[in-house]
């Protein structure tokens, strides 16, 4: 009831207004996997609002477990639409986290997830983690390949309210489906390349999430 709130009465409406999402490619109908690239926290609520019924994301566990008042309505917001705490130390909860949304891919709805694991540091696409390889391998579903475009600008990293309005850009590739003997590794970097085509992004082949903690 949330989620049908926030898209088509609260957020959703405001969001079409101002940014006039132009849409390009097949929009995928679940049960599917969205693979994305990941410029801005933006990101996160145009997505959702250009494809049918809910989408179900995984997020980082940091988002659940923030104090005060304003961390509650974080992790409230997060729980009414749908995203899924995740670990990323790695362990049981990761394992928990993919069994979530199998789960969600059985009940036949859309699963949305940032194969490079956390937003670019620099607007370049970087290596992508295996797990996108893993759920699409272990749930039969079609990889949707999809290229977020100008929500940087609008959203840059650190702000939190858009600096900029313009229209955003998803675009949808054809979907990609693979066998459970397929290589994980030649899965993820198939979809990734598929993302590049589409977004234009410069392909750097380490994590992002190193390169963050590097300049940490």
């Amino acid at each position: 009831m949330f989620f049908w709130l926030l898209k088509h009465v609260l957020l959703g409406p405001f969001l079409r207004l101002l940014f006039r999402p132009k849409v390009t490619g097949t929009v995928p109908r679940g049960p599917a996997i969205i693979a994305a690239n990941h410029l801005s926290f933006c990101d996160s609520l145009f997505l959702p609002l250009v494809v049918p019924g809910q989408m179900v994301f995984i997020g980082k566990d940091d988002y659940f477990v923030r104090t005060g008042i304003k961390g509650r309505l974080m992790a409230a917001f997060f729980r009414g639409v749908g995203t899924i705490p995740v670990d990323r130390s790695g362990g049981s909860e990761a394992a928990d986290a993919l069994t979530t949304a199998l789960r969600v891919l059985q009940e036949g709805r859309l699963f949305g997830i940032y194969p490079e694991g956390t937003r670019s540091p620099d607007g370049r696409l970087y290596r992508g983690k295996t797990g996108v390889a893993r759920l699409a391998v272990e749930s039969g579903a079609p990889v949707y390949p999809c290229a977020l475009v100008g929500t940087a600008e609008i959203q840059p990293t650190g702000y939190r309210m858009p600096r900029k309005i313009m229209r955003v850009g998803v675009r949808f590739g054809e979907p990609l489906t693979y066998d459970p003997e397929a290589d994980l590794r030649k899965v993820t970097d198939e979809i990734v390349a598929a993302i590049q085509a589409l977004s234009g992004q410069e392909y750097v082949d380490v994590y992002a999430s190193s390169l963050k903690v590097k300049k940490g």
